[in-house]
C-alpha cells in the first residue's frame, strides 16, 4: 500500500519527508518521490527504487524549501518505472499531485483530457487527476476549488495531496476511502497517511473522514467537503509510541 507524507512550516522539508517515507516503507513500495518548491518553482524528484536511492538521488542538491510533500508507490496502473513513480504533473508541471487509491474512471477522464489537449506523460491513473485540476483551474483559479471541482468528476478511491507553484503557501490534501491525517503543530503542519510518518513531529492528530478536503498551510487548516461544506474536526492525541 502507497504512502503519504506531507509538511509545510519553517524547517527544511526534504529531510522530514525522506525521514517520513522510511517511516513508511513497511507498507510495502517498488518507487518513491517528492515535490518541492525551489526558488518559487516546483520541483520533483523520483524513482524507482527504495528511499534510499531517492535520498541518493537528491544529495548534493542544494534543496531550500520549507514545504513539500513525499510518497512511496506500489504500482497498479502503469510499469514500476522511473516516469510512473509519484508525484505526477500537469502539462506545464505548475501542479503536482501524489495519490494512494485507484480512479475507476480515469480511462474516460483521460481521453477527455487529451481531446481538450492535454499531454499524458505516463500510463497511471494517478496523472489524470493533475491535468483535471489543471483544466479546473482555468476556470477557477483558487487551488482548493479547482481540486474539489476536479474530484466531484473521480469515480474511485483516494488519498491524495495537491500542490501548486501558483499558490506556494498551502497543501491540498483530500480523502476518500484511503487513510489520510493532519497533524498538528506549533507554526508548521503536517499531513500522512500513517501515524508513523508524524509521530516523531507531534501527537496532535486530525483524521479526515471521506469526502474531507483540507486546505493546509503552516499556520492554519480549513477542512471542508468536496461539496463545500465547513466540517469541525477534533484535535485527538497519539498514545502509543513508534515501537506500538
Amino acid at each position: 500500500m502507497c504512502g503519504i507524507i506531507g509538511y509545510i512550516g519553517p524547517k527544511n522539508v526534504v529531510p522530514i519527508l525522506l525521514d517520513g517515507l522510511r517511516r513508511l516503507e513497511y507498507r510495502g513500495y517498488d518507487s518513491a518521490g517528492i515535490a518541492v518548491f525551489q526558488k518559487d518553482s516546483l520541483v520533483m524528484f523520483k524513482q524507482a527504487g527504495k528511499v534510499n536511492d531517492l535520498a541518493a538521488l537528491v544529495k548534493g542538491i542544494n534543496i531550500n524549501s520549507s514545504i513539500g510533500m513525499g510518497h512511496t508507490r506500489w504500482a497498479t496502473h502503469g510499469s514500476p518505472n522511473d516516469i510512473n513513480a509519484h508525484p505526477h504533473g500537469d502539462c506545464r508541471e505548475r501542479i503536482a499531485v501524489i495519490h494512494n487509491g485507484i480512479i475507476e474512471n480515469y480511462s474516460t477522464l483521460r481521453k477527455r483530457l487529451e481531446q481538450l489537449g492535454h499531454i499524458m506523460r505516463t500510463e497511471t491513473d494517478t496523472e489524470v487527476i493533475a491535468h483535471l485540476i489543471e483544466e479546473k483551474y482555468r476556470q477557477n483559479p483558487d487551488l482548493t476549488t479547482a481540486t474539489r471541482l476536479a474530484l466531484l468528476e473521480v469515480r474511485g478511491t483516494y488519498g491524495l495531496l495537491v500542490m501548486s507553484s501558483d499558490e506556494p503557501d498551502k497543501i491540498i490534501a483530500a480523502r476518500r476511502g484511503s487513510p489520510l491525517m493532519i497533524g498538528v503543530g506549533e507554526g508548521e503542519n503536517f499531513v500522512a497517511s500513517d501515524a508513523a510518518a508524524l509521530i516523531d513531529h507531534t501527537r496532535n492528530v486530525i483524521y479526515l473522514d471521506d469526502d474531507d478536503i483540507v486546505c493546509l498551510r503552516a499556520d492554519s487548516y480549513n477542512v471542508k467537503t468536496i461539496r463545500d461544506e465547513l466540517r469541525s474536526k477534533q484535535v485527538e492525541e497519539i498514545t502509543f509510541n513508534l515501537e506500538q
